[in-house]
C-alpha cells in the first residue's frame, strides 16, 4: 500500500512538471484517437441513419454485424491490421506498419460499428413524424438526413464520444501495429505498460492517471448526455 502512495505522489509530481514523456505520449493519444474517431463518425453517422430509415436486402444483417462488432477484441483489430500493412501483408506497400496512420487506421476500425449502432439507435428512436414532416414540407433527401441527425444530435454525440473513449484507452492495436516507438507511436496506454515493466512506477501512475481522466471526462459528459436525453 505504501508503494502504490509514494507511487501516487512522485505520479503527480510528475505531471506537474510537465514530463515530456509523459506530455508527447498524452497528446499522441489525444490527436491519434480524436482523428480516428472523426473519420469513423463521417461513415458511421450517415451508416447508422440509412440502417434506421432506409429499407433494403440484407439490412437486418448489416445491423447485426455492427451491433457484434462493438465487442471486438482490440487484439484481434490489430491483429487484422498487422495482416493488412506488415510486409508480406497486401497493403504492405504502403509502409503504414509502426507508424501513427497504422493506430488511426485500427482505432477507426474499431470505432466505425460504435458510432453506427449507436446512431442507429438513436435515430430509431425517433418519432417517426419527424421524417413525414420533413417529408411534407418538401424536403430533400439530404434536407431529411440532416433533420434526422438534429433531431437525434444527443445520441450521435453519445455514439461519438462512447467510441472516442474506446480508442483512448486501447492497448493491443496501439501495441501490434504502432510498435511503442518512443517519440512517434507511443500512446498514454503503452507507455503505461512499458514504464511498468521498466519498473518506473511514477511515471507508469503519471500515464495512467491521465489516461483515467480523459475516460472520467468522457463518462461525465456521456452520463449528462444522458441524463438531458432522459429529461
Amino acid at each position: 500500500m505504501q508503494l502504490l502512495w509514494d507511487g501516487l505522489i512522485e505520479a503527480s509530481k510528475t505531471v506537474a512538471a510537465f514530463d515530456p514523456l509523459v506530455m508527447h505520449a498524452a497528446l499522441r493519444t489525444l490527436w491519434v484517437s480524436g482523428l480516428a474517431v472523426t473519420l469513423a463518425a463521417l461513415v458511421g453517422v450517415p451508416l447508422g441513419t440509412m440502417l434506421a430509415r432506409v429499407r433494403f436486402p440484407g439490412r437486418q444483417f448489416v445491423v447485426v454485424i455492427c451491433r457484434g462488432s462493438m465487442a471486438l477484441p482490440t487484439v484481434f483489430v490489430g491483429l487484422v491490421c498487422y495482416s493488412l500493412f506488415s510486409r508480406g501483408g497486401p497493403l504492405g506497400m504502403m509502409q503504414l506498419i509502426y507508424t501513427p496512420w497504422a493506430i488511426v487506421t485500427g482505432e477507426l476500425l474499431l470505432a466505425l460499428p460504435i458510432t453506427a449502432s449507436i446512431t442507429h439507435g438513436a435515430v430509431m428512436a425517433l418519432d417517426r413524424r419527424v421524417g413525414e414532416t420533413a417529408w411534407t414540407l418538401g424536403a430533400g433527401p439530404l434536407r431529411r438526413w440532416c433533420t434526422f441527425i438534429s433531431e437525434a444530435r444527443v445520441g450521435v454525440t453519445l455514439a461519438v464520444l462512447t467510441a472516442f473513449a474506446r480508442c483512448a484507452s486501447e492497448l493491443g492495436i496501439a501495441m501490434m501495429v504502432g510498435g511503442n516507438i518512443k517519440g512517434r507511436t507511443r500512446t498514454l496506454a503503452t507507455a503505461t505498460a512499458l514504464e511498468t515493466g521498466k519498473g518506473e512506477l511514477a511515471r507508469a501512475m503519471a500515464m495512467g492517471i491521465l489516461l483515467t481522466v480523459i475516460a472520467l471526462l468522457v463518462t461525465i459528459v456521456i452520463v449528462s448526455l444522458s441524463r438531458e436525453n432522459r429529461e
